[in-house]
């Protein structure tokens, strides 16, 4: 009898357990995996998008700042290239629902007309004057949240800046990075042969604007870490200069130094500033301390060496060198490994950009088709054609997500900055009038 009843007692332990642990199991465990998007991955997914008709009320659209607002989060995400947004004549039954949130929403009409997620936004006080609005996302599959979020103070001057907030946080949602969305894109803007000033504007095109006003040529503006200032060339026809704009104050200043060569100046993660200057026969590239004076050499030599650029850690250093007699691309290892070399096809590649995270270096290189940009995987050294004309592209730079690339295209007439993606695609050309050449992406801050 002693045997059984042993026996007995050790099932019930064993049941007890094995009940208490699919108890604890069942509560850290998430009850649904949320939707992601690998953009950094080769096979990247396409989620499809649909926004229901905004609502200040039980089944009451709200067709004030809620419609604009809706508006311009569709134009924002249109230049999403893993976004595909639902037409909404394609939703039987209309997009206006009871509610914003389960159980008044009908998540079956968007599924049929292919939509992934379900924007919804709740103006609870109404949609005119100054009010707060409710943003929620929902994925049409499993009636899950993605995420909500409430914004306040919005009024009809700032629905931009809210479309842009919410289209970060929703990027941010599915991907883990919204820098696309924070971002201001520097850039320089033709007037004449010797007139070009910096501008800026959002990736979007929105909120374009001109920060300096001088006689002669602005070109390779960068901004530092911090969002306060822009360094650039500055040529007149007399001299070279280094341009600093302060954001704060927003002053222009010209640092002069020995000899006639400022090229391609960069901003550092330490707030410093690395930038090609004469020195002997050819220019090197020197770290300038805080003041803007020479600190120390970082890479010089009997040939060229211009175009620093740092990956977010400040470790890492790509540039164009003339060493191997036309120029290609290096990247040398600021901590003490010495210099490698990056492109390894092509006779002429200049202009190179290292990805904030270190991974991928993207730089131009004259075909006989024109210039093209190209992409250097630094992890499995396979180089990837990132643009493919017609005209010549040339200037690329990488968003703070290091997905987006931001470059100068002379297709279709004169110059203009287009868009494309680490993985290449087609080219979304950012509205800026015209003779813009040498987008740099900045997050925005103090003077943005």
């Amino acid at each position: 009898m002693r045997m059984p009843r042993l026996r007995a007692e050790y099932l019930m332990k064993s049941l007890v357990f094995a009940v208490a642990l699919f108890c604890l199991t069942s509560l850290c465990a998430p009850a649904h995996a949320a939707l992601r998007v690998d953009i950094y991955g080769p096979g990247q997914n396409i989620v499809s998008l649909a926004l229901a008709a905004p609502l200040r009320g039980k089944s009451v659209e709200a067709t004030d700042m809620g419609r604009g607002l809706n508006q311009l989060i569709e134009n924002n995400l249109s230049f999403l290239p893993f976004m595909r947004l639902t037409d909404p004549k394609a939703v039987l039954g209309g997009t206006l629902m009871d509610g914003y949130e389960p159980p008044e929403l009908d998540f079956k009409r968007f599924q049929l007309a292919g939509a992934d997620l379900l924007v919804t936004a709740h103006w609870p006080g109404g949609d005119s004057g100054t009010k707060t609005v409710e943003m929620r996302v929902f994925e049409t599959n499993s009636g899950s949240s993605l995420f909500g979020k409430e914004y306040g103070g919005v009024k009809k001057g700032n629905l931009p800046e809210v479309a842009d907030r919410f289209c970060a946080d929703l990027l941010e949602a599915l991907t883990g990075n919204g820098a696309f969305f924070r971002s201001t894109i520097a850039f320089t803007r033709s007037s004449g042969k010797m007139s070009a000033n910096v501008w800026l504007t959002k990736p979007t095109g929105r909120n374009l604007r001109q920060i300096t006003n001088l006689k002669g040529k602005a070109m390779s503006p960068s901004w530092s870490p911090d969002g306060r200032f822009i360094v650039f060339t500055h040529i007149e026809p007399t001299s070279h200069a280094l341009g600093v704009w302060d954001g704060a104050s927003g002053k222009v200043s010209r640092i002069r130094f020995p000899g006639n060569v400022v090229i391609g100046p960069a901003f550092t993660p330490g707030n410093k500033v690395a930038v090609a200057l004469s020195h002997g026969k050819y220019p090197a590239i020197f770290l300038l301390d805080r003041a803007f004076k020479k600190e120390r050499l970082l890479e010089g030599g009997n040939c060229i060496n211009v175009s620093p650029s740092f990956d977010s850690t400040g470790s890492k250093m790509a540039f164009t060198s003339s060493r191997l007699g036309g120029p290609q691309i290096f990247m040398k290892d600021l901590g003490g490994g010495g210099v490698v070399r990056v492109s390894m096809n092509g006779g002429y590649n200049t202009e190179p950009n290292i990805s904030p995270d270190g991974t991928l270096v993207v730089y131009s290189r004259m075909t006989s088709y024109g210039n093209r940009i190209f992409v250097q995987d630094m992890v499995s050294g396979e180089e990837r054609q990132v643009s493919f004309g017609p005209g010549s592209d040339e200037q690329p730079s990488f968003c703070a997500d290091s997905y987006f690339i931001a470059f100068t295209s002379s297709r279709g007439g004169g110059r203009n900055i287009y868009l494309t993606t680490r993985h290449g695609g087609d080219a979304k050309k950012i509205p800026t009038g015209g003779g813009a050449s040498f987008p740099r992406w900045g997050l925005s801050g103090s003077g943005k």
